[in-house]
């Protein structure tokens, strides 16, 4: 294999298949791209190679068996350090975590290795997928790789860094607030929130019950839906876990976009204070899509400030009650930021918290209207390009509340990819979302725009590393 970039999921795959790629092969690419670069990229917290090169040679023996498990069988991937790998340490980025040994997979990771893909290791996050990034943590937060000096998004810090790095086609995130599509916003890959319910959560660290989703971050939609085919499917040990059926992902992607209804939500991206290259690229997309075939109408949510008091007010009651003993026992061991912003919980009530729950049923009512219209929206995810590392918000309440979480609030499953470049040269990026368990007609539409911008062609040089 060649020094750059590992291929995409779906071109191992077939490379894989038709005999012209060794999973060998393919995973010590990986773990040499993994050991030049995260001594400045900083992705990983571990690197499991010799776990790694032990399932590369059972890979190997299997499919040359005729034993080929799908499509991911004999490719590596990494996990956000808060879920759990038989075996290794689930640290989540914390001190309070660092002896903290997993006894068995959590139910993504075991259906990943079902699937035969390979670890290659445990990724950065912020700690307790919250706080950060953070200096004062037994690990440096992790950098972007299309430039170093600008923040990754988060919390899936080190699972976006890796993928758009190259040094993974995938990698698993979590997402209560944004945390999947922050960092695939700000470090130009795809990332899918999915419906809530509609993965497993078991074995990865919670942060808050009610809000957390788990899914994948990848470099194209296509192994996006490859990953969710994988992931996706109901979990009668998580309490959240929802049963509904799983359709074929992939089939999807061929239909294109001609007669389907795109709600272009132009105005919330004014009224959560997008940049002007970030409105641009958006307008753009909604054009293409246009041009494409769909039916594109401007559609209104709910004002943002709504969607972040019931986010922030969920989020922090609920962070608080699973954090409530160390924060009380041991606070000194959290990183500043992390132990400030899980501490705003100890000031809300019950009854606030109850609010906030009706509040979400009154503004999931509202967004599901708007699929009576539509079949899947476009809307702003960020703010604009990665803001400086040192620069970015470290406060207990942010100052600038992320446009990621309506979504985590409704439920509803939202994807961020590239949409074009900022003058900078750092990522823009799109966001699609779709009526509950409709991650179908997100790829859809996705799959199609991807086709047309052509934007996946662009990786980052790392020539400033």
């Amino acid at each position: 294999m060649s020094a750059g970039p590992l291929p995409t999921l779906a071109a191992a795959g077939r490379r894989i298949a038709a005999g012209e790629l060794s999973p060998v092969a393919l995973t010590e690419a990986a773990l040499a791209r993994a050991e030049t670069l995260n001594p400045k990229l900083h992705a990983f917290i571990e690197i499991t190679a010799e776990r790694a090169r032990a399932a590369a040679l059972r890979a190997e023996r299997e499919i040359a068996g005729g034993r080929r498990r799908g499509p991911l069988h004999g490719i590596p991937y990494g996990l956000k350090d808060i879920y759990d790998a038989a075996g290794l340490r689930t640290t989540a980025h914390s001190r309070l975590l660092l002896d903290n040994v997993a006894a068995g997979d959590a139910e993504t990771t075991a259906r990943l290795e079902a699937a035969g893909m390979i670890l290659i290791g445990k990724l950065a996050t912020h700690e307790f997928a919250t706080g950060g990034p953070a200096f004062d943590l037994p690990f440096p937060p992790a950098r972007n790789p299309w430039n170093p000096a600008h923040f990754t998004g988060g919390s899936s810090s080190g699972s976006s860094t890796a993928v758009a790095a190259g040094i993974l086609p995938l990698a698993m995130g979590s997402d209560t607030g944004g945390s999947i599509r922050l960092p695939a916003a700000y470090c130009g890959t795809v990332g899918l929130k999915p419906t809530y319910g509609r993965v497993s959560r078991r074995g990865v660290a919670p942060l808050c019950y009610s809000l957390d989703t788990t899914g994948p971050l990848t470099w194209t939609v296509e192994d996006a839906a490859l990953a969710l085919q994988v992931l996706a499917g109901h979990d009668p040990r998580d309490p959240g876990s929802a049963e509904v059926p799983v359709p074929d992902y992939r089939a999807w992607l061929r239909d294109g976009v001609t007669g389907l209804r795109i709600g272009y939500c132009r105005a919330f991206n004014e009224d959560g204070e997008v940049g002007p290259e970030q409105a641009s690229a958006l307008d753009r997309t909604a054009q293409t899509l246009a041009q494409l075939g769909a039916e594109v109408s401007e559609v209104a949510l709910p004002p943002n400030a709504q969607f972040q008091a019931c986010a922030r007010t969920i989020s922090h009651s609920e962070s608080f009650a699973i954090h409530a003993r160390d924060l009380r026992t041991r606070p000194e061991l959290y990183a500043r930021v992390t132990r400030e912003r899980l501490m705003l919980g100890g000031f809300l009530t019950a009854t606030q918290y109850v609010q906030a729950q009706r509040l979400r049923r009154i503004l999931t009512r509202k967004v599901d209207a708007l699929f009576e219209s539509c079949d899947v929206l476009l809307t702003a995810i960020v703010p604009g390009p990665a803001p400086v590392l040192e620069e970015t918000d470290d406060g207990p309440w942010r100052r600038q509340q992320p446009l990621a979480s309506v979504f985590n609030v409704t439920g509803h499953p939202a994807m961020a990819q590239p949409c074009g470049f900022a003058e900078s040269g750092l990522p823009l990026s799109a966001q699609f979302v779709g009526r509950a368990f409709d991650e179908a007609t997100v790829l859809q539409v996705g799959q199609a725009y991807e086709h047309a911008a052509g934007w996946v062609e662009k990786r980052p040089t790392l020539a400033t590393l």
